[in-house]
């Protein structure tokens, strides 16, 4: 049985889908349950996407391990000054935040 996590809701366009279904049941268009069957179809259909349609690698090497968590089988990593490499173009940042998440 594969996870599908809900790390993508607090993106841009997780964000906005979630503005839009709670805006939907405020005017009785939909059930909560119904907003909830889209909002895990969302997450399925994100992970599934990334894994089978994003070609381009992302490699950093760390500056500073800043912070790192371990909660509910999910770790998070925030590495402040990374030198992060996207394809062949380096991109300067501040930090980058990295979560993993057990695949199976």
């Amino acid at each position: 049985m594969t996870h599908y996590y809900e790390l993508y809701r607090r993106s841009s366009i997780g964000l906005a889908l979630t503005d839009s279904l709670d805006e939907l049941i405020k005017q009785d268009r939909i059930t909560p349950q119904l907003a909830m069957k889209v909002l895990l179809q969302f997450d399925k259909s994100i992970a599934e996407t990334l894994e089978h349609k994003v070609k381009h690698k992302a490699t950093f090497k760390a500056g500073h391990l800043h912070t790192y968590r371990f909660c509910d089988e999910v770790w998070t990593f925030i590495i402040k000054n990374p030198n992060l490499k996207l394809e062949h173009e380096s991109v300067p940042v501040d930090k980058i935040k990295i979560v993993a998440c057990n695949s199976k």
